[in-house]
């Protein structure tokens, strides 16, 4: 992935209803969720769910398909992998602890990093 698409791509994720449809989507897998689900879940009106759904289609993160009357809309999951393999390789230049962060499994979804002042590494 270049530079351009991934800015693409994170300005599109900058966004909280945005972000909530990604997690929605991600957990719907491959077959994806209705407009009208998707609206419900996230509590968007049709009109402002049409706003941010183009965004991220725009950005190249979803796929639209059409089931005979409704529309559904599902994560395009090997660019949302570039986009992260982008962030890790080019601008985390690999690192490892980056990437040991990134893959470390929390037992609190909620629970934020948090900087060991001491030794300047992440805490889980």
């Amino acid at each position: 992935m270049d530079q351009s698409p991934a800015l693409a791509a994170l300005s599109a994720l900058a966004h909280e209803t945005r972000l909530e449809i990604v997690r929605l989507l991600v957990r719907a897998g491959c077959r994806g969720r209705a407009a009208g689900d998707i609206a419900e879940a996230v509590g968007a009106s049709a009109s402002g769910l049409s706003f941010h759904l183009r965004h991220l289609e725009q950005a190249g993160l979803i796929r639209a398909r059409r089931e005979g009357r409704q529309v559904i809309y599902a994560l395009d999951r090997p660019r949302m992998g570039a986009l992260i393999g982008y962030l890790l390789s080019d601008c985390c230049a690999d690192d490892a602890e980056v990437r040991a962060c990134c893959l470390a499994v929390r037992t609190d979804p909620q629970e934020d990093f948090q900087l060991d002042e001491a030794s300047g590494t992440a805490k889980i």
